[in-house]
C-alpha cells in the first residue's frame, strides 16, 4: 500500500511556515503576561515621548526670544551676564574636546585589548581579565570625578605647573577609562561573532596568528567595531558628573585640554542647582541645552545601531 503524498486527501497538506507562526494566547495568566509585556513596552515608550514632550515645550519658549541661528552659530555663552549671549558653540566646543580626548585613550586600547581577547588569550587568561576590566563599569561616576580632582589632576600639574585644578585634560582621562570597558566588551563580541571558517581559510595559506588578527578578524569585525566606538564617544558626550568636578565651568572657544571648559552636561548641573529661577528666561536655556544634547545622542545612538545591524547583516 502506498504512502499518501503530501497535499493528498488522506493528509492534507500544511505549510511548515505555519508552525513557526505565533499562536494567540491561551488563558488567563498567558494574556496576562501579554498585557505586562505590553505595558512595559509602552511605559518605556511613553516615557520617551514625555521627555521630548517637555523638552520641545520649554525650548519654545527660549527660541521664541533666541534665534536659533544665534544659538548654533553663537561663539560666546553668557546667559547671566549682561550683555547677554546665548551661542552654544562654547558648550560644544567643551563637550566636544572632552569626548575626543576620551576616545583618543578608549578607542586604541579598547581595540587593542578586544583583540588581545578575541585572538590571543587563552580561555583562563580571558575568564579572569575580561570581568576585571568589565568592573571598572560599575564604579560610580563621581567616584571617578573626585579621581580626577584628587589624582589626575595633580599628576598633570606635576608634569604641567601652569594647569589649573580644573582642566579639559583631567575630565578626558578618567571619562577615557571610565568608556573602556564598553569598547572593549563590544568590540571583543564583534570579533568573536567573526565565522571562524575565515580564520581557517587564512591559516590554510599560512598566514601568522597575527595576520589573522589584525588582515582578516578586525576588517571583518569593522561594522561591530564602529557600532562600539560610536557608542562609547555618545556615553563620553553624556557623562555629567567627571566634567562638573573636573573639567571645570569656563565656557570658551578652545582646542587646549589644558585649559578649563565647560561642558553641556556640566551647565545642565549648574542650572538646576538653582542659580536660576524655575520658570524664568534663564531657567529655559537648561532645556535647550538639553535639546541639542539629546538630539546629538540621538543621532549618535541611531547610527550605532545601523553600523550594528550591517554587521549582523554581513554574517547571516
Amino acid at each position: 500500500m502506498r504512502k499518501s503524498e503530501p497535499g493528498s486527501a488522506s493528509t492534507p497538506w500544511r505549510n511548515p511556515a505555519s508552525a513557526l507562526s505565533p499562536r494567540p494566547a491561551n488563558g488567563v495568566g498567558e494574556r496576562l503576561i501579554v498585557a505586562l509585556l505590553f505595558g512595559a513596552g509602552a511605559l518605556s515608550i511613553v516615557t520617551t515621548v514625555g521627555i521630548v514632550a517637555v523638552l520641545l515645550s520649554q525650548s519654545l519658549g527660549f527660541f521664541a526670544k533666541v534665534s536659533p541661528v544665534e544659538f548654533l552659530a553663537g561663539t560666546r555663552w553668557s546667559p547671566d551676564l549682561v550683555p547677554r549671549s546665548f551661542g552654544i558653540l562654547p558648550l560644544v566646543n567643551g563637550t566636544l574636546l572632552v569626548a575626543a580626548g576620551a576616545a583618543l585613550i578608549a578607542l586604541p586600547v579598547g581595540l587593542a585589548t578586544a583583540v588581545y581577547l578575541s585572538e590571543f588569550a587563552s580561555i583562563r587568561t580571558k575568564r579572569i581579565v575580561k570581568p576585571a576590566i568589565e568592573i571598572l563599569a560599575g564604579i560610580p561616576t563621581v567616584v571617578y570625578g573626585y579621581f580626577a580632582v584628587i589624582v589626575v589632576t595633580p599628576v598633570l600639574r606635576s608634569f604641567f605647573p601652569w594647569v589649573g585644578v580644573f582642566n579639559a585634560a583631567s575630565a578626558a582621562i578618567v571619562v577615557g577609562v571610565m568608556i573602556l570597558p564598553m569598547v572593549s566588551s563590544l568590540s571583543e563580541d564583534a570579533l568573536s561573532a567573526v565565522p571562524g571558517s575565515l580564520r581557517e581559510a587564512a591559516y590554510g595559506v599560512g598566514a601568522t596568528r597575527f595576520e589573522v588578527a589584525t588582515r582578516i578578524v578586525v576588517p571583518a569585525g569593522l561594522p561591530g567595531i564602529g557600532a562600539s566606538f560610536v557608542l562609547a564617544i555618545s556615553r563620553a558626550i553624556a557623562e555629567t558628573i567627571v566634567v562638573t568636578l573636573a573639567a571645570g565651568a569656563t565656557p570658551g572657544m578652545t582646542l587646549d585640554l589644558l585649559e578649563s571648559v565647560q561642558t553641556m552636561t556640566a551647565y545642565i548641573v549648574q542650572v538646576s542647582l538653582g542659580d536660576a529661577p524655575s520658570g524664568s528666561f534663564e531657567y529655559r536655556t537648561l532645556f535647550a541645552v538639553g535639546l541639542l544634547l539629546f538630539l546629538i545622542t540621538l543621532a549618535l545612538n541611531l547610527l550605532s545601531q545601523r553600523m550594528a545591524t550591517r554587521f549582523r547583516e554581513s554574517f547571516q
